[in-house]
């Protein structure tokens, strides 16, 4: 009986093997458990990890983390539980010694019997490019330091969405910091909250030791929502937390907005704003993507949750809607690149439009791989769509490095062995110089000037 039994899971564990071969040629270890969180942690050794999970008066600073706030300035926000906490910021390019202060707002929220701690927002600035500055919030934290982005290229992203907090996650963001990586794109589904606040918390501890050191750039997923219909709105947690620079860039919204970084324009999108030819979001596109100047910015890249263009059977045309409403724009304006979340996996497409191939689309990635709760997306089309040139279903992330104007080199880089290993990557040319951005001239007016 017992040999029997073995005989079974014997059985089991090929047929396992075989299915994980045929999809992605890589057999996967087991999934990881979601992080622990004690209730009194002991402060981390990393230097910037400053703070323990439970906000208390004798920890005043938590969850620090900076994001880019317009040309040459730098937002950083953190939470503190003295409701009189100062929304200042020291700064300076030597260690102790701050010869610039900043004044920013602060801001806070109640979610059913959740209240959050205060929420600062300070705007430092205008700083020199490619320099590391120190700093200490509120005007007694410990000293942080953080590296702005260069001018000119070359220039470093880092890229997972999906995050969540599990020991995979913990893996991606230690494979990350390996990374000399200038910053981090991150498509959606940040903490995994959903609903329980004090899951916001948590996530700003685990990834403040490297969220306070490098802009992190974020747009909304799912997850982020947390609606309760007739008593709260969505998106209440996420705004108040993780504010980016919607404003100054002309958007209503904190659920989509853009910015510049030495020579490329990224655009952030939100999957669950309105996207249709009637909303504000569509029309800020059009105007934004009217003034990109790609004489100075050869490079234009998007972000948005819900992929497009994914061959994976989990949340498969989901994003059929936003495609139909946005991609005319996109595809008239020349966008090089798409990065998305969402699906639980990583792809990338060749040049695509329209839902084929086209040496003029945009290169389409879906990367919401970085370590959620949920697990993979190991289910996938069959046969595998001409557009699509690489698809594995495992946890990891991306590095895109702007070479130069023309030439841009991603890599993904799978994390289940805990250690980087560079499963994929590809050279990719900008479309200017191309043909297709001047060619299409007319076409590109025509799509984003019609009223």
């Amino acid at each position: 009986m017992v040999a029997k039994a073995v005989g079974v899971l014997t059985l089991l564990s090929l047929i396992s093997a075989i299915v994980v071969t045929v999809e992605a040629d890589y057999v996967r270890p087991p999934p990881r458990p979601t992080l622990r969180f004690p209730w009194n942690p002991k402060p981390s050794s990393h230097p910037n990890q400053i703070c323990s999970v439970i906000l208390d008066k004798t920890n005043l600073q938590s969850q620090v983390h900076i994001s880019l706030a317009g040309e040459n300035h730098i937002r950083i926000t953190w939470i503190t539980a003295d409701k009189y906490a100062p929304s200042i910021v020291e700064y300076g390019t030597s260690p102790g010694r701050y010869i610039s202060v900043a004044q920013g707002e602060s801001t806070s929220y109640d979610y059913l019997l959740y209240s959050s701690g205060k929420i600062h927002h300070t705007v430092i600035g205008p700083l020199e490019h490619d320099t590391v500055y120190f700093y200490r919030c509120g005007g007694d934290g410990p000293e942080l330091q953080l590296k702005t982005p260069p001018a000119q290229f070359p220039i470093t992203f880092a890229v997972a969405g999906d995050m969540g907090q599990t020991g995979w996650t913990k893996s991606t963001l230690d494979h990350i910091d390996l990374c000399k990586y200038d910053v981090h794109l991150l498509p959606g589904d940040l903490s995994y909250a959903d609903y329980v606040q004090g899951r916001w918390d948590t996530f700003g501890e685990l990834v403040q030791p490297f969220a306070s050191a490098r802009p992190w750039m974020v747009t909304e997923g799912n997850h982020e929502r947390e609606l309760i219909p007739f008593i709260k709105d969505g998106f209440e947690s996420y705004n108040a937390r993780w504010k980016m620079p919607y404003k100054e860039s002309g958007s209503s919204s904190n659920l989509y907005y853009s910015f510049e970084v030495a020579g490329i324009h990224v655009i952030m999108l939100g999957s669950y704003a309105d996207y249709d030819e009637y909303s504000d979001q569509y029309w800020w596109l059009k105007a934004d993507l009217l003034k990109v100047d790609r004489t100075k910015t050869p490079w234009l890249i998007v972000l948005f949750h819900v992929p497009w263009y994914s061959s994976n059977r989990a949340h498969h045309g989901e994003g059929d809607g936003m495609m139909a409403a946005m991609e005319p724009l996109l595809y008239a304006a020349g966008v090089d690149i798409v990065l998305a979340g969402h699906v639980h996996a990583y792809e990338r497409s060749k040049r695509v439009n329209n839902g084929k191939s086209d040496p003029c689309g945009a290169v389409h990635i879906t990367i919401g791989d970085g370590g959620n709760r949920e697990g993979l997306a190991h289910r996938y089309l069959y046969p595998q769509p001409e557009w699509s040139e690489f698809r594995e279903a495992s946890f990891g992330h991306g590095e895109l490095k702007m070479v130069n104007s023309t030439h841009a080199f991603w890599s993904w880089h799978r994390n289940d062995d805990d250690e980087s290993v560079r499963s994929d990557h590809v050279w990719i040319t900008s479309l200017v110089g191309s043909g297709c951005v001047s060619e299409r001239r007319q076409v590109r007016r025509k799509n984003l000037l019609a009223v």
